[in-house]
Parts: structure tokens; C-alpha cells; sequence
């Protein structure tokens, strides 16, 4: 099973930018998948995720500011983000696992590289 996350980048505070994860070698459909980040000197930490019905789980500081979703057809999730924060600055990765949500990191079995995302203030 392999993840490429992509979409990292550069940003000014209260900008946009959209994560993308490409899933390859499993069942696309069944997996639920997650974005985690980690922050320097921080651990990591869970930010979202969407199960294989659609329901999703949101980190509480990135409520009503970040949406995960996914497209079966190209086994993607994306992560977009908007209002970005300065706080939100972390090496973002993609996670997959079987069965249902969790925001357990240890609980994924499968994970992506990471992309950086700076934000500016």
C-alpha cells in the first residue's frame, strides 16, 4: 500500500491551500483515511478524517476552517484548508487504515510521506 501526499506550500495567513493524498494497492473504497500533522518539537497530532460511508471527524480547532474529502473513483482525500493560522504551520500527512474513524495515530496502518505547509502571519 502506498500514499502520496502533495499540495504542501507556502501561504499568508487566512489563505487556502489544498491537500491531496493518492491511495494505491488496497480496496479504495473500504479504507478510512486521515490527515494528521506534526509540528516541530510537537507530537503528532490527529486533524481529520473520513470514513468509507462519508462521515467525518474534525480536531476542534479546525472546525468550520478545514473539509476532508474523497473521490473513490481516483482514490484520493483531500484536505481542504482555509483561514489558515500561523498555529496550523506542520508537516501534514495522509494515513489509511480498515474499519472505522479513529483519531488514534497508532491505530493507522498505512502512511503517506507528508507535505510541509507554512503559513505566514
Amino acid at each position: 500500500v502506498q500514499l502520496q501526499a502533495s499540495g504542501g506550500g507556502l501561504v499568508q495567513a487566512g489563505g487556502s491551500l489544498r491537500l491531496s493524498c493518492t491511495v494505491s494497492g488496497r480496496t479504495f473504497s473500504s479504507t478510512t483515511l486521515g490527515w494528521f500533522r506534526q509540528a516541530p518539537g510537537k507530537e503528532r497530532e490527529f486533524v481529520a478524517a473520513i470514513g468509507s460511508t462519508g462521515g467525518t471527524y474534525y480536531l476542534d480547532s479546525v472546525k468550520g476552517r478545514f473539509t476532508i474529502s474523497r473521490d473513490n473513483a481516483k482514490t484520493t482525500v483531500y484536505l481542504q484548508m482555509n483561514s489558515l493560522k500561523p498555529e496550523d504551520t506542520a508537516v501534514y500527512y495522509c494515513a489509511a487504515k480498515s474499519g472505522g474513524i479513529v483519531s488514534r495515530a497508532r491505530n493507522y496502518d498505512y502512511w503517506g510521506q507528508g507535505t510541509q505547509v507554512t503559513v505566514s502571519s
